[in-house]
């Protein structure tokens, strides 16, 4: 069990991330960790309403982390309930009210929600006392469900969560659907400047950019912990990040459909039009006021960019009309560490999404030949130690592809 200070050191660090994530599913990440830490809680899971239903949006569970290899996550699972008195979660989103359970597998036989063991079964865990709360806004709008599962005393020792517990997550469940809130709406300002993008450009959807967004945090998290870069300063960089990526491409609103929407091959002077995308898009970011936009910035002008100097737009600055390629300058080819790293990483997240899904010129290439490709890469396109965090992550990237699949399939 924490002590007093540890508590309150908790207490500040999850007003600390409150106030400070930006990334809607990173913040999530940081809530539940922490909040299940303050509750001695074994495992987690938050999940988000989604109109009259509730989606399962991120869970954590250190027994089942325990049997996995160093370095490796549990799998994204992605499913959805219905707000109804059936399921506990349902029930407690439906009625707004927090459900204490000793034992889940003894509950009293006049409640109207059952435990569902399915999972338990799958996963050989054994499920006891869950915490169950409403996550509400200050308008009493219903924006999710927390849930805390097996209390644990200092031996180890599955315990029942005290009534006191009862109380005291109702202040972090309302606190975190205010921050929810506010992150939510982050999110979607950024999707509806990439739904102006898919508007000219049809691959650029919602779900594309979710992936490479989403790609990207886990590889640059592997690439971190083989670096030894410090927790916080990976934190941080994860929350930039993920939104940096998704608008990777939003410089395409520039770019005229007639280039965009061409069936056929580009020549050669539409690809170079095609090419500055890169350095329109950072030009959006003109008036850096924060470290997302600069992340952005360098995201959008840097993910084309190759590690043996082939790639586009090179050394260039997007706000100077003087050293554009439009002005007969040439910009200096950029290659290896002179590439950001958020360019570098970003860059394998898109090709890696490219080649999984489905084009209007190919279907998705299946695994064993993606895999080749860009292992095959490595050193020419890509930064091989990227590539390296790459292929140390694979398996959470495709449980991703599975978070936000297409409308119309891979």
């Amino acid at each position: 069990m924490l002590s007093e200070k540890e508590k309150f050191d908790l207490i500040t660090q999850i007003s600390l991330d409150l106030n400070e994530a930006k990334d809607i599913d990173l913040l999530l990440e940081r809530i539940l960790t922490n909040v299940r830490r303050f509750f001695s809680a074994d495992a987690g899971s938050i999940y988000l309403k989604t109109g009259n239903k509730l989606k399962f949006s991120y869970a954590q569970n250190n027994t089942l982390e325990k049997r996995l290899p160093p370095g490796k996550k549990l799998p994204y699972v992605t499913y959805s309930v219905p707000a109804d008195n059936m399921s506990i979660a349902g029930f407690v989103a439906k009625n707004q009210q927090t459900v204490n359970i000793p034992d889940v597998y003894h509950m009293i036989d006049n409640v109207p929600y059952t435990f569902d063991s399915h999972f338990d079964e799958l996963s050989t865990y054994r499920t006891k006392s869950v915490l169950t709360v409403p996550m509400t806004n200050q308008r009493k709008d219903l924006l999710g469900v927390m849930q805390l599962i097996n209390a644990q005393n200092d031996a180890g020792e599955i315990i029942p969560f005290s009534p006191s517990d009862a109380q005291l997550i109702l202040h972090f469940a309302t606190s975190a659907a205010l921050a929810v809130e506010r992150e939510q709406m982050t999110r979607d300002i950024i999707l509806r400047m990439i739904s102006m993008a898919e508007l000219r450009d049809p691959k650029e959807t919602g779900a594309h950019v979710n992936r490479v967004g989403a790609y990207s945090v886990e590889i640059y998290e592997q690439w971190a912990r083989i670096k030894g870069i410090p927790a916080q300063e990976l934190a941080r960089t994860k929350d930039v990040l993920r939104m940096a990526a998704m608008l990777h491409d939003v410089g395409k609103v520039a770019i005229s459909d007639l280039i965009l929407k061409k069936p056929a091959s580009l020549t050669k002077e539409e690809f170079e039009i095609m090419k500055s995308h890169t350095y329109l898009g950072a030009r959006l970011f003109r008036d850096m006021r924060s470290d997302f936009e600069e992340a952005a910035a360098t995201v959008t002008l840097n993910h084309h960019e190759r590690w043996d100097g082939t790639g586009y737009p090179g050394h260039l600055d997007p706000f100077s009309e003087e050293t554009l390629p439009d002005s007969g300058v040439h910009p200096r080819p950029k290659k290896g560490e002179e590439i950001p790293l958020y360019g570098r990483i970003v860059a394998v997240a898109d090709v890696y999404d490219a080649l999984c899904s489905r084009r209007s010129y190919k279907e998705p290439w299946d695994e064993g030949r993606i895999v080749d490709e860009m292992g095959r890469l490595s050193g020419s396109h890509f930064d091989p130690e990227v590539i390296v965090a790459f292929f140390s992550c694979i398996d959470a990237l495709k449980s991703i592809a599975h978070r936000y699949p297409d409308e119309n399939g891979p």
